[in-house]
């Protein structure tokens, strides 16, 4: 590994360590030339998920996207970052192991609605008013009255 500040292609590693459930090696290496010490991540390369968009759009999978979703539906409800960056964690974890190229935003949509709906229900109830576009009361109430035959 070339040190970052000198250049020098003599490094050591001091420290390795799995992060991100054993998917990430974290290495603290110091470069023999200046004696600084940096940090790499060693990753397995994922071939790009393509998310197919309701109207035929194409885009990269983006796990941030999930995270930001199901933040504003868990806005002040007792759900930690940590199990929100947990439930996309496993939802991309699911979609890159069904050997898929393209998922739909339609898949990922009710992924994240499964973990809501066992996770808390009034997020569950946030991500569908929006992820379902409720256009009226009666959409929301109808909504309701099945999560509630769900719960019993």
């Amino acid at each position: 590994m070339k040190c970052p500040f000198c250049d020098n292609e003599d490094t050591k590693v001091l420290d390795s360590r799995q992060v991100e459930e054993g998917t990430v090696v974290r290495r603290r290496r110091e470069c023999d030339g200046c004696l600084r010490r940096f940090t790499t991540y060693e990753k397995y390369v994922y071939t790009p998920l393509i998310v197919v968009k309701k109207d035929g759009r194409r885009e990269k999978f983006s796990r941030v996207k999930i995270n930001q979703g199901m933040l504003r539906a868990c806005e002040k409800r007792p759900i930690s970052i940590e199990e929100i960056e947990e439930v996309a964690y496993t939802i991309e974890k699911g979609l890159r192991n069904s050997h898929e190229c393209e998922v739909s935003s339609k898949e990922i949509g009710e992924a994240v609605m499964q973990r809501l709906f066992n996770m808390d229900e009034v997020a569950y109830i946030r991500f569908a008013s929006v992820y379902r576009q409720f256009t009226d009361v009666q959409h929301f109430m109808r909504e309701l009255e099945e999560l509630v035959q769900r719960k019993v």
